[in-house]
């Protein structure tokens, strides 16, 4: 806002502007067309206008507060001082300094009181030149619209009733306002009590008394709301009782309600009431848009923020919000899931579709910003599907994976492509990865050698998607399968496994860019090489450091809150009870305990029935701590030397942090791996350096992802992250394809458009979205490959069912593309002949990432957590087919033309 100078000069002298202040404030959301899309004002309940008082209340207040402040014979009348009380009070406060005793009174009338608890440092007058100072500012406020006064004293008792603090509660919070005081304290509604107040004919007598009373209280309560409200009940009873006597002295309230307000009770509710029930479904938009607004402006919760006097645009589409809602909501019933077609073998067949949850996100591509136009889902809870969650989104995982193939060929492109082919072909036999290998060969080959025929060319590479062959990942040998039987024998081009979601073929994608990692970083070498090279040597003691790590994290936890005999006891659990073992553990433990300690603890953990195969004192001999290494100590005792460390140290360090034990087991964890270190032990060291050589690869491999919005800060090292392992967000996938449709350029999501702080008054300002300029994350050429692949999976492949849903605004298809993916995640457990015991499941997942035309991306998403995923099969399809019956809810938003906002 332009302050004018004057203003600016009474600001500097008060400290804040004197204006005509909002009676309500609070946060305010609309969507892009300026329909309310959530609203919260406080207080919640108000007079808001002076005749809307009952007359009751009215002079109540003004006997009990400020008797002169409506009075009409003088229209001019200057409702911040009542000279009579301001002298008296100024006399008590000089005399005070000879007798504090003399120190009473105050010269507070509504309006000073108002200016009080609105703008005096902690509501409270601090000293003279403070109520100077707010009698200043009142009286300032009273003459804003000219000399007479009328309005602004009717303003004045409005404004105190629905503006003076009433204290906080549990639940609810700061309390403000008659119309919420009554609410919280009492549980009476405002509308009931200005109704019963303001008819002198209410016969209920006794309901009538009993909400003055109420009124009455706070109104006097205000003094000292949390003392009188929260503290001592029985004092504001006694005050407000005693105030009765006087309101009916004066004749202010009749002696009818006098007697029956007298033996009225003050029913304090016991809590806060509960928040009214709230539709999580119906507000996930609005929420997203709050928690922006939480993260920008850095308040402390939504309590914090819905209090601010700020109203924000979004780009959140109302009409198709709540339409995509509406449906979501339509999926609970079985009658409209089968109306709708969803319930076939791989859609919603055989399980409770109430159990399924839903989440679509849906943005435009616009010049320079991606618009979020809906954000939906149909889980009723605070959690948000899209961005809340770490699911397994099952083959979606290929598009990232695809990216990433395509973006190494292009780098190999740009490496070697001014080389010549005699060149480039003694490169290509020395080459160590496929890819490498691949690539230089085209490129010596190859006439035209720019970036687009390279690419074309690599996505007609063939992968097998056979399945007899074991993958040496993720710590051990692996088998993968794919999801349809036929696919077992073919070896199809990255572009129609792409198509048609190959496993076993991506998996091998994967695993080529894994290879090429690995060459590109030497980290093969050291398998190479021979027994206590450098390099081969520090890989073994970097598998020490970081297994023990976890071994110890582990133990830590068996640990946490045990005493010195409960962790022998752990011990001795994991011994069985053979007294050789027992003994061990125990001498370690406690080197300087005796024989007869070690006869009672043996006695202890074998429950009385010790057997020995020698005496007690060649055992205690035996095994003494000094007789033999930690490692061989754990192998003796069948406890792992780590723990077995880990209970000795606690002995002497009971409350010794995590840190400190993992700092002083550095040494520890290298000398328990001793044995891996000698020579005969070659292939069980070449078995860990591949693990490590593996996590290395990966670690570059999730840079390129995060890179392109991978929102997990690591990938799981294994093969199986090519079909979903390690987890992906909706609303991340659909980020991933606004880069695609906007040819490699990543552009900044837009959900708002500009804020609007305190309108209406000096202090108003108004901000539109500042972003992030657009950056170009991956050349153009993979971008039209990605998205031409996409347009396959639509046309041929696994998308096949969208076909021809949507429309332009002329009526012509709209060219569309997505990946599908399925997440079938549960726990199998296995026998040593392989034989499955048992299958926990955790949770079903199906996912479209999709573009629709060159203005539309999102994301569709089905889950349903917990062992009730069981009774389910769906497959990716059911996620398709929702897009294509959804069209009729997402189709008016292609009959807009396109913009900015």
């Amino acid at each position: 806002a332009d302050q004018s100078t004057a203003l600016r000069a009474v600001t500097d002298s008060h400290g804040y502007a004197i204006y005509q202040e909002k009676q309500h404030a609070g946060l305010e959301l609309k969507d892009r067309t300026g329909s309310p899309l959530y609203q919260a004002s406080y207080p919640e309940r108000s007079f808001d206008r002076f005749d809307s008082i009952p007359p009751l209340v009215t002079r109540t207040l003004l006997f009990i507060e400020d008797k002169d402040l409506l009075e009409k014979n003088y229209p001019d009348y200057n409702p911040a001082v009542d000279w009579k009380r301001f002298l008296q009070a100024s006399a008590g406060w000089a005399g005070g300094w000879l007798n504090p005793r003399l120190r009473h009174g105050g010269a507070s009338t509504l309006a000073t009181q108002t200016e009080k608890f609105r703008h005096s440092p902690g509501g409270r007058t601090q000293g003279a030149l403070e109520k100077l100072r707010q009698m200043d500012a009142a009286a300032l406020r009273a003459y804003l619209g000219g000399p007479e006064t009328l309005a602004a004293r009717e303003q004045i008792m409005t404004t105190y009733l629905d503006s003076t603090p009433l204290g906080s509660r549990p639940g609810y919070g700061e309390i403000i306002g008659i119309g919420d005081g009554l609410r919280v304290w009492y549980g009476t509604e405002l509308g009931e009590a200005n109704r019963v107040l303001s008819d002198p004919n209410f016969r209920d007598i006794a309901r009538k008394a009993e909400i003055y009373k109420q009124v009455l209280s706070l109104l006097l309560a205000e003094r000292r709301p949390a003392w009188y409200l929260t503290e001592d009940h029985h004092a504001l009873m006694s005050l407000t009782n005693s105030y009765l006597h006087r309101l009916a002295a004066k004749g202010v309230i009749d002696r009818t309600l006098y007697d029956a307000a007298l033996e009225a009770p003050l029913p304090f509710r016991p809590q806060a009431p509960a928040p009214a029930p709230v539709s999580y479904v119906g507000r996930k938009g609005a929420d997203a848009i709050r928690t922006e607004l939480l993260n920008l402006l850095g308040a402390h919760s939504f309590y914090d923020l819905d209090h601010i006097d700020l109203g924000a645009t979004s780009t959140i589409d109302l009409a198709a919000q709540k339409r995509v809602t509406d449906f979501l909501a339509r999926l609970r019933d079985p009658e409209q899931v089968k109306a709708l077609g969803l319930e076939g073998k791989d859609l919603l067949g055989g399980g409770d579709p109430a159990l399924v949850n839903y989440s679509v996100v849906l943005y435009e591509h616009t010049a320079g910003h991606n618009l979020v136009r809906v954000h939906a889902d149909s889980m009723d809870q605070p959690f948000d599907l899209n961005s809340g969650a770490k699911l397994q989104l099952g083959s979606t995982a290929k598009l990232r994976t695809l990216i990433n193939y395509l973006e190494i060929i292009s780098r190999l492109r740009d490496r070697f492509a001014g080389l010549p082919a005699g060149k480039l072909k003694g490169l290509a036999s020395q080459a160590a990865d496929p890819l490498s290998q691949w690539a230089l060969t085209w490129l010596a080959q190859a006439r035209d050698r720019r970036l687009q025929p390279m690419l074309d060319a690599a996505m007609q590479r063939k992968y097998s998607a056979g399945t007899g062959e074991g993958f040496f990942t993720g710590g051990g040998l692996h088998s993968f399968h794919n999801f349809k039987k036929w696919e077992d024998y073919g070896q199809p081009t990255v572009e129609m496994a792409f198509a048609n979601s190959v496993n076993l073929a991506f998996v091998r994608i994967l695993r080529d860019i894994e290879r090429y990692y690995v060459a590109q970083d030497h980290l093969g070498g050291a398998l190479d090489d021979q027994p206590g090279d450098a390099a081969r040597k520090a890989f073994l003691q970097r598998f020490a450091d970081q297994e023990g790590r976890t071994f110890l994290t582990k133990f830590i936890r068996e640990f946490r809150g045990l005493d010195s005999s409960q962790r022998l006891s752990v011990l001795a659990r994991k011994t069985g009870p053979y007294a050789r073992r027992l003994t061990v553990v125990f001498r370690s433990v406690h080197p300087a305990a005796s024989v007869e300690d070690l006869r009672a603890f043996l006695m202890r953990e074998t429950h009385g029935r010790l057997v020995l195969e020698q005496p007690l004192e060649k055992l205690y001999d035996a095994y003494g701590v000094d007789r033999f290494s930690l490692e061989d100590r754990g192998y003796l005792s069948h406890v792992h030397p780590l723990e077995l460390w880990l209970a000795v140290w606690l002995e002497q360090h009971p409350n010794a942090t995590r840190a400190d034990i993992l700092k002083a087991s550095t040494a520890v964890r290298q000398e328990v791996y001793g044995w891996l270190f000698k020579t005969h032990n070659m292939h069980k060291q070449n078995w860990r350096i591949r693990v490590l050589v593996e996590q290395d690869a990966f670690r570059r491999i999730t840079a390129d992802w995060r890179r392109l919005g991978y929102p997990f800060a690591h990938l799981v090292p294994s093969l199986a992250t090519a079909i979903g392992t390690s987890g992906d967000r909706p609303d991340a996938l659909a980020q991933l394809m606004g880069i695609i449709v906007n040819n490699g350029v990543r552009q900044p999501t837009v959900d708002i458009r500009n804020l609007q702080f305190a309108a209406g008054t000096p202090y108003e300002t108004d901000m539109s979205a500042g972003h992030d300029k657009a950056v170009r994350v991956l050349p153009a050429e993979i971008a039209v490959t990605v998205r031409r692949a996409l347009g396959d999976v639509v046309l041929e492949g696994t998308g096949k069912r969208i076909q021809s849903a949507y429309h332009a605004a002329d009526g012509s298809p709209l060219v569309l593309g997505g990946k599908t993916g399925t997440g079938d995640n549960r726990f199998d457990s296995f026998s040593a002949a392989h034989a499955l015991i048992e299958s926990r499941v955790v949770d079903r997942t199906a996912t479209f990432v999709f573009y629709l035309g060159d203005r539309f991306f999102g994301t569709i998403t089905a889950y349903v957590p917990g062992r009730k995923a069981g009774q389910f099969h769906f497959t990716s399809a059911i996620a398709v087919q929702l897009l294509k019956t959804m069209a009729p809810q997402i189709q008016p938003l292609f009959e807009r033309p396109a913009a900015n906002s």
